[in-house]
């Protein structure tokens, strides 16, 4: 029996904490670590985009760090551009997955994005994120 003046209604889940998540999304500890071992500093700027463009890709011969590294590379990614380019958020999939959307609408699975850079260098973060700026 489901009386709802006793309690038994649902619960709407939480709404996310937009501020909270996009903090936790810039953590990138991985790679704040392996651009600050080669001098680049990580400010949530475009230029340091450029800058881990220019890194020496030694990550590649690490197949267990290749991973980790590219998915922090498309979360930083994403947080450049939610930082910089005005409308751009954060969005949590259904599948737990993190994509930026525009506030066009479009929205860019940057962490795909980071994860070809990572192994491939290309496309690069810089130009990934001039293609998202003028859109």
């Amino acid at each position: 029996m489901n009386i709802p003046f006793l309690g038994h209604r649902r619960q709407r889940p939480p709404i996310p904490d937009p501020t909270g998540i996009a903090e936790l999304l810039a953590e990138c500890e991985l790679l704040r670590s392996q651009a600050g071992r080669a001098g680049v500093r990580l400010d949530d700027t475009s230029a340091s985009l450029e800058a881990l463009d220019q890194l020496l890709p030694r990550w590649r011969d690490d197949e267990e760090i290749l991973p980790w590294l590219g998915n922090d590379a498309g979360l930083y990614l994403g947080t450049v551009i939610v930082r910089t380019v005005p409308g751009a958020a954060w969005e949590i999939w259904p599948d737990g997955q993190p994509v930026v959307r525009l506030e066009s609408g479009r929205e860019f699975d940057v962490v795909a994005s980071g994860h070809e850079w990572a192994a491939n260098g290309v496309p690069e973060l810089s130009q990934l994120y001039a293609e998202v700026a003028e859109s």
